[in-house]
């Protein structure tokens, strides 16, 4: 009697054991998430999608292990409004988050109500963390777990400038202070020395006249050559964390983001990435010449008062430096996915790469972002995981990085949540023939200085504002005959009322996205005059 209690004790431990160890197994396929996004990267700033100065071996291997997305949109071509739409896969609209000022702790009721994918990801017990730039509402930061939220002086990487402070008590530590040798400025970004290129509001100028404007200056002022060592630049400084999380996270179902800060200004990367593309070598914009009098953006971002941007010469040395600092991008996303490789974690992990929007980088006379012209809401994404997205995948159905979000939880086994985006599995798949056939991109704020909805479809482009009354121009483009975007057929076109039935079929299309999401700007935009 007692062998057999003894036989089936011993019995059911082996039972619980394989039990546990089943569920243990059922775990350790749970998918892991690793979102990556730049700052600012135009779709051209690529060799997969067709760049033939720029080279990036690392994100081309990315592209072609899953799904290349050949139209893929910003929600909106500016940083907070666009993140906030990423993250919840709401539109602008719907989540309030209009312009950059409501990021951080801005107090504001009805901002971002909804939930980040990464909220939902952990009430299903994943891991979270992030790195980088944030921009966004801080309210939806506190699942994040990094063993580091605060720099020395207790400013949260989840504050504006926090992950600035992190990085500058890291490299207080590793490079420190020097004192600058002739000719170069102190970056205020790093606080490092920096010298000046041309294209450069302090180039040529002496202490004194240094000090009278430094103050009144933006990061997009800056350009030239970082004298920090590379493996000390701020980019590293993001990859580095986010290859150590994955180490130290690699027997844990994650979600870990790397926001990297460029190819945003200021454009000043370090040796050997600076001139790794020569300034002399580089062609500016077909469009730098645009003379912009049938555009609704004739004066956007400064640009009446910035002639230096609409300066041929001038403008090789921004667009060297910014694919400078896409080049260092690329390196250390090839070591971020080396060492998913190296902890084994690669087949079972969904990769995303994408941008929060564009630059203009010389086109039409432009820098930044906030407009629809192609160089600033056409952006890079590729998605990546093995066995499930075939290799090789190119997409050419127009996408919304609103899409994002549904495509997170569809992919990693999650029941879906209410949002404005559709899963781009059935796209990536060739099963869906309706979704990709549209893009919407937002910029809800000031209807009487610039366009708030763009459209394209088949090729065309409509641009136009939400409110009958504004004396915005209305613009339209084929891309098809003119990529570069420099014969608005609408607007002050004496032809314009040839293209009236092309128009009027855009803005019907425009009326069902707006509709199916609830928006208020529907009537505005369906009275509104086109020709």
């Amino acid at each position: 009697m007692r062998n057999t209690k003894l036989l089936l004790a011993v019995l059911v431990v082996g039972l619980v054991q394989v039990l546990l160890s089943a569920s243990v197994c059922g775990q350790s396929k749970k998918k892991n998430l690793l979102f990556i996004m730049t700052d600012q990267q135009q779709y051209k700033a690529l060799s997969y999608a067709g760049n033939d100065v720029l080279k990036t071996p690392n994100l081309d291997r990315l592209a072609k292990s899953g799904a290349f997305f050949k139209n893929a949109y910003t929600p909106s071509a500016v940083c907070a409004p666009a993140r906030s739409s990423i993250l919840t896969g709401h539109t602008v609209e719907n989540t309030g988050m209009c312009n950059n000022e409501k990021a951080y702790f801005h107090q504001e009721e009805g901002l971002m109500k909804m939930p980040t994918f990464d909220e939902i990801l952990t009430q299903y017990g994943y891991h979270c963390e992030y790195y980088g730039k944030w921009h966004t509402q801080s309210k939806h930061a506190t699942v994040y777990q990094n063993p580091k939220s605060q720099s020395k002086n207790g400013k949260s990487i989840f504050e504006h400038g926090g992950q600035n402070h992190v990085y500058i008590d890291y490299i207080n530590k590793n490079y420190p202070l020097v004192p600058l040798d002739s000719g170069q400025q102190i970056d205020k970004f790093t606080q490092r020395a920096y010298v000046p290129d041309p294209l450069d509001r302090l180039y040529g100028l002496n202490a004194e006249e240094v000090t009278k404007i430094k103050k009144g200056l933006s990061q997009p002022n800056f350009h030239g050559e970082l004298k920090v060592p590379a493996q000390h630049s701020f980019t590293a400084f993001q990859a580095k964390e986010t290859m150590d999380a994955i180490e130290r996270l690699k027997d844990s179902t994650f979600s870990i983001t790397c926001s990297f800060h460029f190819p945003h200004a200021p454009m000043i990367p370090p040796y050997p990435y600076y001139d790794m593309y020569p300034a002399d070598e580089m062609n500016p914009p077909a469009s730098i010449d645009d003379d912009m009098s049938n555009s609704p953006y004739r004066s956007a971002n400064g640009r009446l008062g910035l002639p230096e941007y609409s300066d041929p010469e001038k403008i090789k040395y921004m667009i060297s430096n910014y694919y400078g600092l896409i080049a260092e991008i690329d390196h250390w996303v090839g070591e971020i996915i080396s060492t998913l490789d190296e902890n084994g974690l690669a087949e079972n992990t969904l990769i995303i790469f994408t941008s929060d929007h564009g630059e203009m980088l010389g086109a039409h006379g432009l820098r930044e972002k906030n407009v629809f012209y192609e160089e600033s809401s056409h952006i890079p994404l590729l998605i990546s995981l093995p066995g499930e997205i075939e290799e090789q995948t190119q997409v050419d159905g127009y996408v919304s990085l609103i899409d994002l979000f549904p495509t997170i939880l569809d992919y990693l086994d999650l029941p879906q949540h209410p949002s404005d985006g559709r899963t781009l599995r059935n796209l990536i798949d060739g099963l869906d023939t309706e979704h990709g056939k549209y893009v919407v991109t937002e910029w809800d704020y000031r209807g009487d200085v610039e366009p708030n909805y763009m459209i394209i479809m088949d090729g065309w482009k409509l641009m136009i504002p939400y409110s009958e009354e504004s004396e915005v121009l209305n613009a339209m483009y084929n891309l098809h005959q003119d990529p570069h975007e420099t014969n608005n057929l609408l607007g002050n076109n004496p032809d314009r009322h040839q293209y009236r039935d092309k128009a009027e079929e855009l803005r019907a299309q425009l009326l069902e996205w707006l509709e199916e999401r609830g928006s208020e700007h529907y009537s505005g935009v369906k009275s509104r005059k086109l020709i």
